[in-house]
């Protein structure tokens, strides 16, 4: 009895255990099966039902107007069979929910096309349709071919352009398409995010091993997947060859020929990239452009090596680089030469100029002053520089390569720094990607200072760049090399200062004051862009409007508008109306706003603030107490600091029995702040930006 019960229980454990392994079995199984769903697409596309209507903002972006189901694209290379050649295939699916009428632009699709003599890469496929429900059923509406439009967009690029029809709030719309190119630099480029929110955006690249290309990817969004696997390719061709034996038929000889096949074997490499839950970009305050933030993967190819061929390299490096600049036409070749022509012109130029500053000083003067502005971008000369200098207008290239040769005919060492403006989006500093670049300026040493220069702007002063310059790495083109260069906006320090005088005048018994507002460098060189579209007496005019009412505004002066080299002072005085009869007067000390709007309004940031310029604006206040008057409240004196050391808001007040006095100032150290940084620097400048609202109160003394 006593064996059989523990017979009994020792088959009762082993059931118990096999049922706790069949359980963890169907645990595992389940996670793997969930995991496996999780991988796929969550679409299928072309197959739409009810229920796939079911999508609204996203927690994330819960502002969306239109929200990106899936975006699923793949790049593969295909033999063409009888042309013996390999052609790059791309095939976009995307899915797109329209919430609501400002979410109408999600359904305006562009699609580019190379094209490159008579070479152009084709559209095939494209499908697109419109998707609403009515009744209960959902009804489709095509794209027809014929409300496809073709536009050339420049001598490289051709957009077909088409928008959906019969679009409603709810619509789903889709499309998809594929891209046959023949050039293989033109690998296509992946955009995980965009202006809308993206559910699911995924990109396969299935590249033979023999294309090298470099993957480039950016951004502050992480792959859900991101893979990479081998597999055995192959490529099938059909060669057509002679055959010896010869035919006579109607006097034509005929040698034969036979179809041939041919096969290319080799490994692939398949790329799988895939983000989830991306939320939109969208602009905002203090950004360079997009360009630089959104969530992208990019490839330059680099090498070409088919088997039992010597390889053929495609991307160059920046000595190559610097020879082909040196050489060309349009460039280095306009420089390097003597340009003895400008012989006798550099006589009248230089004057009487003796130091090479003062040389250097009358050179870009001309420059700057005497020739036009044609057009704003491009790092080529359009025109031999004797032509710039004879007609008088050309482009940034031409004229500031016409710098560079008239300063290197007066013996200063001069030469030519290309870079990509703000706007435009930074520059690779790794590999020589030279569509970045769009500008031209010039980099002198001048009594052994590094100077740089701009003759193309015509309002900067001597030792100036535009604000557009200032985005981080640039080259200097030598004979040997392209240099690096690096232009921070983190180097530039705009300083402003107000000073804001307010006594009583004995004639009137008014408060009146004297305003002097020394402005910033670049504060300056933006109002003489808008002097030049306009007159002093209007912009006093308008000036006049952001003042408080009940203050008259008169001896209004602008100095130095045209002193290029220095920041514009602007003066005049003001008589304080609001004072005698009130018996309580609101009156805010800061005449000047330290800052006119809160940049940072937004409940969160996807990417860095990129200022302009770091900042130190100060601003003081001298007041007599107004006549019949006291101070009957006055705004506290505060401290604050931005992440340390990183900024400092100061505003400090207090009086006596007869003045007031005040002392504000803004401190910002850094241009650029990560968007971590971004809810900090929102409150600070909420912060500072309620507190300049702040006023004194006076109360009227009863007799």
């Amino acid at each position: 009895m006593l064996n059989f019960k523990m017979k009994t229980k020792k088959i009762k454990n082993q059931t118990i255990l096999f049922m706790r392994i069949l359980k963890t079995i169907f645990i595992l199984l389940t996670v793997v099966n969930i995991s496996i769903a999780q991988d796929k697409t969550p679409v299928r596309f072309g197959k739409i039902k009810i229920e796939d209507f079911d999508v609204t903002a996203p927690a994330f972006d819960s502002s969306a107007n239109a929200v990106v189901v899936a975006d699923w694209g793949s790049s593969e290379f295909v033999a063409n069979t009888s042309d013996f050649s390999i052609s790059l295939q791309f095939t976009k699916k995307t899915r797109i929910k329209i919430l609501n009428k400002n979410g109408f632009d999600a359904a305006n699709i562009s699609i580019y096309l190379f094209t490159t003599g008579s070479a152009t890469e084709r559209l095939e496929g494209l499908k697109a349709y419109t998707y609403n429900i009515e009744d209960g059923e959902v009804v489709e509406t095509k794209v027809e071919n014929s409300s496809v439009f073709t536009e050339k967009k420049d001598k490289n690029w051709i957009v077909k352009k088409f928008t959906f029809p019969a679009l409603k709030e709810g619509s789903l719309i889709e499309y998809s398409y594929t891209i046959k190119s023949d050039f293989f630099s033109n690998l296509q480029s992946w955009s995980f995010q965009g202006e809308y929110p993206c559910l699911w955006s995924e990109y396969n690249a299935n590249i033979p091993e023999f294309y090298k290309y470099v993957t480039l990817s950016q951004g502050y969004q992480s792959f859900f997947i991101n893979t990479i696997s081998q597999s055995q390719v192959q490529f099938n061709f059909i060669e057509r060859q002679s055959i010896a034996n010869a035919t006579i038929s109607e006097g034509v000889v005929d040698r034969g020929s036979a179809m041939q096949p041919y096969t290319l074997n080799g490994l692939s490499d398949n790329h799988r990239w895939v983000m989830k839950d991306v939320p939109g970009l969208k602009p905002e305050s203090f950004t360079t452009t997009l360009e630089n933030h959104i969530a992208k993967i990019e490839f330059q190819l680099a090498q070409i090596h088919y088997p039992n061929t010597i390889p053929k390299p495609y991307m160059s490096d920046w000595r190559k680089v610097a020879e082909s600049f040196n050489v060309n036409e349009r460039f280095g070749s306009l420089i390097e030469r003597s340009n003895s022509w400008l012989d006798d012109n550099m006589k009248q130029i230089i004057g009487i100029a003796k130091t090479q500053e003062e040389k250097a000083r009358n050179i870009f003067q001309f420059g700057r002053d005497d020739i036009a502005q044609k057009s704003s971008y491009g790092v080529y000369a359009t025109t031999t520089l004797k032509d710039v200098f004879k007609n008088k207008v050309g482009s940034v290239a031409d004229i500031n390569l016409l710098l560079v040769a008239m300063l290197r005919h007066e013996k200063i060492q001069a030469n030519p720094i290309i870079l990509s403006t703000r706007s435009r989006g930074v520059t690779n500093e790794l590999y020589p990607l030279m569509d970045r670049y769009n500008y031209l300026i010039v980099k002198a040493l001048i009594d052994g200072q590094v100077v740089y220069l701009d003759a193309s702007d015509s309002k900067i002063g001597f030792g100036k760049l535009p604000l557009e310059c200032y985005n981080g790495h640039a080259r200097e083109v030598t004979k040997d090399l392209l240099m690096p260069v690096y232009l921070f906006a983190d180097s530039l320090k705009e300083s402003a200062f107000t000073n804001v005088y307010i006594t009583n005048d004995d004639n009137t018994g008014k408060p009146v004051g004297a305003i002097t507002q020394n402005l910033g460098y670049y504060t300056s060189l933006e109002l003489r862009g808008e002097l030049a579209n306009t007159n002093e007496l209007q912009y006093e005019k308008q000036f006049k409007t952001s003042l408080p009412e009940n203050v008259e505004m008169k001896n209004f002066k602008i100095d130095s508008i045209k002193n290029y080299d220095d920041p514009i002072s602007i003066k005049y005085e003001t008589t304080y109306f609001v004072f005698g009869d009130n018996d309580i007067v609101y009156f805010n000390p800061l005449q000047e706003n330290i800052i006119k709007k809160n940049p940072f309004v937004a409940a969160q940031r996807f990417y860095p603030v990129e200022m302009p310029f770091t900042q130190n604006q100060t601003y003081m206040l001298t007041m007599e107490i107004p006549k019949g008057y006291v101070v009957d409240e006055l705004p506290k004196s505060t401290r604050l600091s931005l992440n340390g050391d990183e900024g400092m808001f100061e505003y400090i007040i207090q009086k006596d029995e007869e003045n007031i006095q005040m002392k504000v100032r803004l401190t910002i150290n850094k241009a650029n702040f990560s968007n971590e940084d971004y809810e900090t620097l929102r409150d600070f400048f909420a912060f500072v930006f309620k507190k300049q609202s702040e006023q004194i109160v006076f109360k009227k003394v009863k007799s």
